[in-house]
């Protein structure tokens, strides 16, 4: 292996109390209650569909879900970088895959106009090989595309990288891509997924775990 990419909500950073709160703002806006945490964080993973799902019922294709949806992401735009944090023990993973001389970088379904602006607002700019959101390539994960662009980025062989990611979309977008691919059981799953059947290489309980895998 001579590169990891990371999934970046649920696997790289812990976006989900911002998530959650601009959830939460827009309920109070149409006159509902504050959701509980534990309840939205199984779902901060799956973007806006999801959040608006649990927060409201609603589907792609109902009558006013994108008007829904463009006010939850106006929310999310003055929260986003409120609370943002490593989850515990990926500061030293880095660390130690920059000390072993191997690179990494990020593939995540994310905007760019949010991405961009959370990376460097947590200093990880200066440090990623890469930054791929996922309206930098016709099509977003599942789909290998993005992840083939980071390794285009990256001048490597989609062969000799590992992909990290919380959701069973990126073990097909990575197994697609032909990468090594691994859950992270640390990130946003719900009580109905079943990470062992979504044919990744291995799972991982904490980022430090990875590093095995190397």
């Amino acid at each position: 292996m001579q590169a990891v990419l990371f999934d970046f909500d649920g696997t790289l950073v812990d976006t989900a109390p911002d998530l959650g709160h601009a959830l939460n703002l827009q309920r109070a806006r149409h006159g509902l209650p504050f959701l509980p945490d534990e309840s939205i964080r199984p779902y901060a993973s799956h973007g806006s569909r999801g959040l608006l799902e649990i927060g409201f019922g609603l589907l792609p294709g109902q009558a006013n879900f994108e008007a829904m949806r463009t006010e939850y992401l106006e929310l999310y735009t003055q929260v986003m970088t409120r609370q943002p944090v490593l989850f515990p023990g990926m500061a030293e993973t880095l660390a130690e895959i920059e000390q072993r001389g191997l690179r990494w970088g990020i593939v995540t379904n994310k905007p760019r106009r949010f991405t961009l602006p959370m990376v460097e607002h947590m200093g990880l700019d200066r440090r990623a090989g890469a930054v791929i959101s996922g309206d930098d390539a016709p099509q977003p994960k599942p789909s290998p595309q993005t992840l083939l662009l980071a390794c285009e980025h990256m001048h490597l062989h989609p062969e000799k990288v590992l992909y990290v990611g919380d959701a069973e979309r990126d073990v097909q977008a990575g197994n697609a891509a032909g990468m090594t691919t691994l859950v992270a059981l640390f990130g946003y799953l719900s009580a109905a997924d079943q990470p062992q059947a979504w044919g990744a290489d291995g799972c991982i309980h904490q980022p430090q775990d990875l590093l095995a895998y190397l």
